[in-house]
């Protein structure tokens, strides 16, 4: 049987103050020597994935932006499937286009005159200042193709009247740490798993899959993978889900997910 990890990156493989995942190396090779893809489903854009996917040495698929596309290396698959031609990669877009979320965020915050700055709205600079990140790693993370990152900085009580207006316009959110999200209705990590899951399935047979996660955003995923996994937050706690077979990790971030993966993939 073919087990395929999919894993969160922030928080989860990465720490998720200053984006280190030396602990999880060792133990990420050992999944590499195994064969096991280890898929990132993630909030992160293409240049982002791209980055960690050169820097640990991974060939395997990737989700972005919350679900918003699946990225497949050409020839990845030994069979054809619907997708679209974009450079070295045959891609699954779920979510809507960038300029469109942009649209209706300028939008809503015209119709309400809600304090809303998205990254677009943001130089590279006050991005990496507000998100604890170098120039060049805020520069990738403003590289958006399926969602739009901003900072709500109005009362909690008017969250309500925000998400209303987003689905208003057909749009759908996720709220994960500092930034919320505005992004797609199709786009959703739990989606874009199954997908992927089924094209293993096509090529493998017999397939297994293990997700790790440790934020709201990552609950569509732990829902249908097989064996879902919760890293320890930077609170002490889990993210808030109830799933008869979750396996809670004691440790934060890399060491968490070090645990995860040595208890289901390396034993």
């Amino acid at each position: 049987m073919r087990q395929v990890l999919f894993t969160d990156l922030d928080g989860t493989m990465l720490d998720l103050y200053d984006y280190t995942y030396d602990a999880a190396l060792p133990a990420l090779d050992a999944v590499k020597r195994k064969g096991i893809p280890v898929v990132f489903c993630t909030a992160k854009t293409l240049a982002e994935n791209e980055y960690y996917r050169a820097e640990m040495g991974l060939k395997d698929p990737f989700i972005v932006e919350n679900g918003g596309a699946i990225f497949i290396p050409d020839d990845y698959f030994s069979f054809e499937f619907e997708c679209k031609k974009m450079g070295k990669y045959c891609v699954v877009e779920l979510g809507a286009f960038y300029s469109e979320l942009r649209k209706a965020l300028t939008e809503i915050r015209e119709e309400t005159g809600f304090k809303i700055t998205g990254f677009g709205d943001m130089t590279a600079e006050e991005v990496a200042a507000d998100a604890n990140l170098s120039v060049e790693q805020a520069k990738r993370a403003k590289a958006k193709h399926y969602n739009e990152s901003f900072i709500f900085d109005e009362p909690k009580d008017k969250e309500a009247i925000l998400f209303d207006k987003i689905r208003a316009k057909g749009f759908s959110y996720t709220h994960g740490g500092r930034y919320y999200n505005i992004h797609g209705k199709n786009a959703d990590k739990g989606k874009a798993v199954k997908m992927l899951t089924e094209l293993y399935r096509k090529e493998y047979g017999d397939v297994k899959t293990l997700g790790i996660g440790d934020s709201m955003n990552d609950i569509p995923m732990l829902k249908v993978v097989e064996q879902p996994a919760a890293v320890r937050n930077k609170k002490g706690g889990w993210l808030d889900i109830s799933l008869p077979n979750l396996y809670k990790a004691k440790g934060e971030g890399p060491e968490g997910w070090v645990e995860v993966v040595e208890k289901f993939t390396l034993q």
